[in-house]
């Protein structure tokens, strides 16, 4: 497995990333001390980002979501209910 430095890494991302994207996997080391591995997506985390906002226009949020329990929110900063 590829040990890049941080400066490597932001001088030659594209590269990696291509690399990274084909399944080679590479490590992103600061002073020599391994900090992250990069690797592809999987499958399943691909699928799992195509299912943002999947309910988009089937849900209603209330013109007052952001004020709802309002009071009670205040009431619980202030020690008033537990």
């Amino acid at each position: 497995m590829q040990t890049v430095n941080i400066h490597e890494a932001k001088t030659h991302l594209s590269r990696l990333v291509d690399e990274a994207a084909k399944g080679n996997v590479f490590i992103i080391a600061k002073a020599g001390k391994p900090l992250v591995k990069v690797s592809p997506l999987s499958e399943g985390e691909l699928q799992g980002a195509e299912k943002l906002g999947f309910m988009a226009g089937e849900i209603a949020v209330p013109d007052d979501f952001d004020s709802l329990a309002a009071t009670e929110l205040v009431q619980l900063f202030e020690g008033k209910l537990s």
